[in-house]
C-alpha cells in the first residue's frame, strides 16, 4: 500500500515539472514573438490611391519681386546714419540712409550768395541800359554807349541764370544725401554701415515689394511653342514650409537667350498664397494635360541599385514589394506606379533599414494625435 502511494506521488511530481517547463517555454516564445512585432500608428502608413497626375513643360527658375530698387550713391561722401536694417518694412519716402552733406551745404551757400550778388549786378546793368537808351532818344548818349550797356546787361543776366542753375544743382545734391524708400516694401539688403565712404554709383541698399513676387523661369526653346499665355502652372520652392503654389503664365519671351538657348517665362501667382522669401529656387510644370494614375508618395519609396521598392503591410505582416515607377507629379511630389501595387494598399512611411520580410505588424490604439513624421516604434 505504501509502495503504491509513493509511485503516485512521484508521478504527480513529474507531471508538475513537465507542466512548469511547458509554461515557461510558451512564455519565452510569446516574449520572442512580441519582441519581433512592429507597433505602428495610423500616421506610420500611407494608403495607395488613384489620383490626378499632370504632365506638361517643365519650368525652372526662381521667385523674384517685380518691384525692386537697387539704391546707389549719387554723391561722393561718407555714411552718417543707417536707419533701416534688413527685413524691416518701409513706407514710400521713409529715410533709409543719411550721407554727410557738409561739402554740399557749403556749395549751396556759396551758390546762393552768388545769386544774390549777380541779381544786383543784373538789376544795375538793366537800369544803366534803360537810362542810356532813353538818353539816346534825346541825343544825349551815343549809340556805342547804349550797345555796350546792353551787352553788360545780357552778360549779367546770363551769369545770374548760371548761378541759379548751380543753386538748383546744389539743392538737388543735398537731397541726394538722404536715401529714401521709393515705394512701400521691405529692405532686402543693406550694403553699407555708418562711417563707410561711398563713391558715386556704389550700392547702398535694396528695397523690394514682397506683394509683387512672380515666378521667373526658363524653358527649352523647343518647348516655347507649346507654352501659351494664360496656361495654369503648378510649381514649388525649396526651403519653404508650404512650398506648393499655383500660377498663370503672363508672358513668354519671343527670343531665346543667346548663350543658354532657353526662353524666359513669367508666371504670376494665383490666389493669396505667396512665399515668405524671395530669390529661392523654384521648379514647376505647365498644367497642359491631366490623367488619373495610381500614385505613391516619395516618403514610402526605397531605391536600391536603380530599382524601386516599398514595404507593404498586409495580413498583419510586412512584405517587400518591387515596383515599376513612372514620372513624378510636380504638384504633390508623388510618383505614378505602373505595377506592383493596388489601390488601397498600405505602405510604411519612411521605412527603416531594419525591416524584415514577414515581420509581424500591430497597429496601436489611437490615444493621442500623432504627427505625419512619427517614427516607427517597436515593443520593448
Amino acid at each position: 500500500m505504501l509502495r503504491r502511494t509513493f509511485i503516485v506521488l512521484c508521478s504527480a511530481l513529474v507531471l508538475t515539472g513537465c507542466g512548469s517547463k511547458g509554461a515557461e517555454a510558451e512564455k519565452k516564445n510569446s516574449s520572442a514573438a512580441a519582441e519581433h512585432t512592429m507597433l505602428l500608428s495610423s500616421e506610420d502608413v500611407v494608403v495607395v490611391s488613384n489620383d490626378a497626375r499632370s504632365s506638361g513643360v517643365v519650368i525652372t527658375g526662381s521667385v523674384e519681386p517685380e518691384r525692386r530698387a537697387d539704391l546707389r550713391a549719387e554723391v561722393s561722401s561718407f555714411v552718417l546714419q543707417v536707419l533701416k536694417e534688413n527685413g524691416e518694412k518701409v513706407k514710400k519716402g521713409d529715410l533709409l540712409i543719411r550721407l554727410d552733406d557738409s561739402s554740399v551745404r557749403e556749395n549751396l551757400t556759396s551758390s546762393e550768395e552768388s545769386v544774390r550778388a549777380l541779381t544786383q549786378a543784373r538789376d544795375q546793368s538793366e537800369r544803366q541800359f534803360m537810362r542810356l537808351k532813353k538818353l539816346l532818344g534825346e541825343n544825349l548818349a551815343s549809340k556805342q554807349e547804349v550797345e555796350d550797356a546792353e551787352i553788360r546787361y545780357h552778360s549779367a543776366r546770363s551769369d545770374l541764370v548760371a548761378a541759379q542753375a548751380r543753386v538748383a544743382q546744389a539743392r538737388q545734391q543735398s537731397q541726394r544725401t538722404l536715401i529714401r524708400a521709393p515705394f512701400d516694401g521691405v529692405v532686402s539688403e543693406r550694403a553699407v554701415s555708418a562711417g563707410d565712404t561711398v563713391q558715386i554709383g556704389m550700392a547702398l541698399v535694396k528695397v523690394i515689394d514682397p506683394s509683387s513676387v512672380r515666378f521667373e523661369g526658363l524653358i527649352s526653346a523647343d518647348d516655347a511653342s507649346t507654352v501659351k499665355v494664360g496656361q495654369a502652372v503648378n510649381f514649388w520652392t525649396n526651403g519653404q514650409q508650404e512650398n506648393r503654389f499655383s500660377g498663370k503664365v503672363r508672358r513668354v519671351d519671343p527670343a531665346a537667350n543667346g548663350v543658354t538657348r532657353q526662353v524666359e517665362v513669367l508666371v504670376d501667382f494665383v490666389g493669396d498664397k505667396r512665399p515668405g522669401v524671395t530669390g529661392v529656387y523654384a521648379e514647376g510644370r505647365v498644367d497642359a494635360d491631366t490623367s488619373s494614375a495610381l500614385m505613391v508618395p516619395e516618403v514610402a519609396l526605397l531605391r536600391q541599385a536603380g530599382k524601386a521598392y516599398a514595404w507593404r503591410v498586409k495580413d498583419g505582416t510586412l512584405q517587400k514589394v518591387s515596383l515599376e515607377v513612372g514620372e513624378r507629379d510636380p504638384r504633390r511630389g508623388n510618383y505614378a506606379v505602373r505595377s506592383g501595387l493596388q489601390s488601397g494598399d498600405q505602405l510604411v512611411r519612411n521605412p527603416v533599414p531594419t525591416l524584415k520580410e514577414g515581420q509581424q505588424v500591430r497597429f496601436a490604439a489611437a490615444t493621442e494625435p500623432a504627427t505625419a513624421s512619427a517614427p516607427l516604434q517597436r515593443n520593448p
